[in-house]
Protein backbone atom coordinates (compact mmCIF):
# COMPACT_ATOMS: atom_id res chain seq x y z
CA UNK A 1 0.00 0.00 0.00
CA UNK A 2 1.38 3.40 -0.96
CA UNK A 3 1.48 6.40 1.36
CA UNK A 4 -1.30 8.04 -0.66
CA UNK A 5 -3.48 4.93 -0.36
CA UNK A 6 -2.85 4.78 3.38
CA UNK A 7 -3.94 8.36 4.02
CA UNK A 8 -6.89 8.04 1.67
CA UNK A 9 -7.96 5.15 3.89
CA UNK A 10 -8.02 7.53 6.85
CA UNK A 11 -10.12 9.98 4.81
CA UNK A 12 -12.48 7.14 3.85
CA UNK A 13 -13.05 6.34 7.53
CA UNK A 14 -14.07 9.96 8.07
CA UNK A 15 -16.36 9.83 5.04
CA UNK A 16 -18.10 6.77 6.48
CA UNK A 17 -18.47 8.60 9.80
CA UNK A 18 -20.09 11.48 7.91
CA UNK A 19 -22.54 9.10 6.23
CA UNK A 20 -23.54 7.64 9.60
CA UNK A 21 -24.24 11.21 10.78
CA UNK A 22 -26.46 11.88 7.75
CA UNK A 23 -23.89 14.06 6.00
CA UNK A 24 -22.69 13.69 2.42
CA UNK A 25 -19.80 11.26 2.93
CA UNK A 26 -16.65 13.24 2.38
CA UNK A 27 -13.58 13.00 4.59
CA UNK A 28 -10.34 14.97 4.55
CA UNK A 29 -6.94 14.60 6.22
CA UNK A 30 -4.02 17.04 6.22
CA UNK A 31 -0.64 15.34 6.55
CA UNK A 32 2.74 16.93 7.32
CA UNK A 33 5.98 15.00 7.67
CA UNK A 34 4.13 11.68 7.63
CA UNK A 35 1.75 12.66 10.44
CA UNK A 36 -1.91 13.67 10.34
CA UNK A 37 -2.16 17.19 11.75
CA UNK A 38 -5.86 17.75 10.98
CA UNK A 39 -8.86 15.77 9.86
CA UNK A 40 -12.49 16.49 9.24
CA UNK A 41 -15.65 15.22 7.65
CA UNK A 42 -18.56 17.06 6.13
CA UNK A 43 -20.63 18.83 8.80
CA UNK A 44 -22.97 21.04 6.75
CA UNK A 45 -26.16 19.51 8.07
CA UNK A 46 -25.11 19.33 11.71
CA UNK A 47 -23.73 22.88 11.77
CA UNK A 48 -26.34 24.39 9.42
CA UNK A 49 -23.31 25.87 7.66
CA UNK A 50 -22.96 25.78 3.88
CA UNK A 51 -19.18 26.15 4.19
CA UNK A 52 -18.68 23.20 6.56
CA UNK A 53 -17.20 20.97 3.87
CA UNK A 54 -14.59 18.45 5.02
CA UNK A 55 -11.81 20.26 3.14
CA UNK A 56 -12.59 23.68 4.62
CA UNK A 57 -12.74 22.29 8.16
CA UNK A 58 -9.51 20.33 7.69
CA UNK A 59 -7.71 23.39 6.29
CA UNK A 60 -8.87 25.51 9.25
CA UNK A 61 -7.74 22.89 11.75
CA UNK A 62 -4.39 22.47 10.02
CA UNK A 63 -3.81 26.23 10.09
CA UNK A 64 -4.61 26.27 13.80
CA UNK A 65 -2.30 23.32 14.45
CA UNK A 66 0.56 25.02 12.62
CA UNK A 67 -0.18 28.54 13.80
CA UNK A 68 -0.21 29.83 10.22
CA UNK A 69 -2.56 29.97 7.26
CA UNK A 70 -0.03 28.81 4.65
CA UNK A 71 0.06 25.02 4.56
CA UNK A 72 3.35 24.62 2.71
CA UNK A 73 4.85 21.21 3.39
CA UNK A 74 1.37 19.68 3.81
CA UNK A 75 -0.62 17.22 1.72
CA UNK A 76 -4.42 17.30 1.70
CA UNK A 77 -6.21 13.99 1.18
CA UNK A 78 -9.93 14.11 0.39
CA UNK A 79 -12.31 11.40 -0.76
CA UNK A 80 -14.10 13.54 -3.36
CA UNK A 81 -12.66 16.05 -5.82
CA UNK A 82 -13.03 19.46 -4.17
CA UNK A 83 -15.83 21.75 -5.33
CA UNK A 84 -15.01 25.28 -6.58
CA UNK A 85 -15.44 26.79 -3.09
CA UNK A 86 -13.05 24.29 -1.54
CA UNK A 87 -10.65 24.46 -4.48
CA UNK A 88 -10.43 28.23 -4.02
CA UNK A 89 -9.68 27.81 -0.30
CA UNK A 90 -7.09 25.15 -1.09
CA UNK A 91 -5.32 27.40 -3.57
CA UNK A 92 -5.23 30.13 -0.91
CA UNK A 93 -3.83 27.69 1.70
CA UNK A 94 -1.00 26.60 -0.63
CA UNK A 95 -0.49 22.94 0.32
CA UNK A 96 2.28 21.16 -1.54
CA UNK A 97 -0.15 18.55 -2.93
CA UNK A 98 -3.83 17.58 -3.05
CA UNK A 99 -4.78 13.92 -3.41
CA UNK A 100 -8.41 13.01 -4.00
CA UNK A 101 -10.32 9.79 -4.57
CA UNK A 102 -13.52 10.15 -6.60
CA UNK A 103 -13.84 12.56 -9.50
CA UNK A 104 -16.81 14.94 -9.50
CA UNK A 105 -18.10 15.37 -13.04
CA UNK A 106 -20.72 17.93 -11.94
CA UNK A 107 -18.85 20.29 -9.62
CA UNK A 108 -15.21 19.19 -9.60
CA UNK A 109 -12.98 22.17 -9.00
CA UNK A 110 -9.62 20.48 -9.51
CA UNK A 111 -9.73 19.09 -13.00
CA UNK A 112 -13.07 17.50 -13.87
CA UNK A 113 -15.10 20.67 -14.52
CA UNK A 114 -12.93 23.53 -13.30
CA UNK A 115 -9.16 23.61 -12.89
CA UNK A 116 -8.72 26.14 -10.12
CA UNK A 117 -5.55 24.47 -8.88
CA UNK A 118 -3.69 25.59 -12.02
CA UNK A 119 -5.63 28.70 -13.02
CA UNK A 120 -3.13 31.56 -13.33
CA UNK A 121 -5.94 34.12 -12.94
CA UNK A 122 -6.25 33.12 -9.27
CA UNK A 123 -2.59 32.22 -8.82
CA UNK A 124 -3.44 28.54 -8.74
CA UNK A 125 -0.36 26.39 -8.53
CA UNK A 126 -1.24 23.31 -6.49
CA UNK A 127 -0.27 19.87 -7.81
CA UNK A 128 -3.15 17.38 -7.79
CA UNK A 129 -3.40 13.61 -7.97
CA UNK A 130 -6.90 12.26 -8.57
CA UNK A 131 -8.31 8.75 -8.48
CA UNK A 132 -6.52 7.31 -5.44
CA UNK A 133 -8.74 4.49 -4.13
CA UNK A 134 -11.34 5.83 -6.53
CA UNK A 135 -13.63 2.78 -6.52
CA UNK A 136 -13.89 2.79 -2.72
CA UNK A 137 -14.54 6.52 -2.58
CA UNK A 138 -17.21 6.25 -5.28
CA UNK A 139 -18.82 3.29 -3.48
CA UNK A 140 -19.23 5.26 -0.25
CA UNK A 141 -20.99 8.06 -2.15
CA UNK A 142 -23.16 5.65 -4.13
CA UNK A 143 -24.32 3.78 -1.01
CA UNK A 144 -25.13 7.01 0.76
CA UNK A 145 -27.27 8.43 -2.04
CA UNK A 146 -29.02 5.07 -2.62
CA UNK A 147 -29.97 5.07 1.07
CA UNK A 148 -31.19 8.67 0.91
CA UNK A 149 -33.35 7.90 -2.14
CA UNK A 150 -34.78 4.76 -0.49
CA UNK A 151 -35.71 6.66 2.66
CA UNK A 152 -37.57 9.33 0.67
Amino acid sequence: MTEHEKWMGAALELAQEAARAGEVPVGAVVVRNGEAIACARNEREGRSDPTAHAEILALRRAGQALGRWALSGCVLYVTLEPCPMCAGAIVQARPELVVFGAFDGELGGMGSVYAMHCDERIRGNVPVIGGVRRAECEAVMKRFFETVRREK
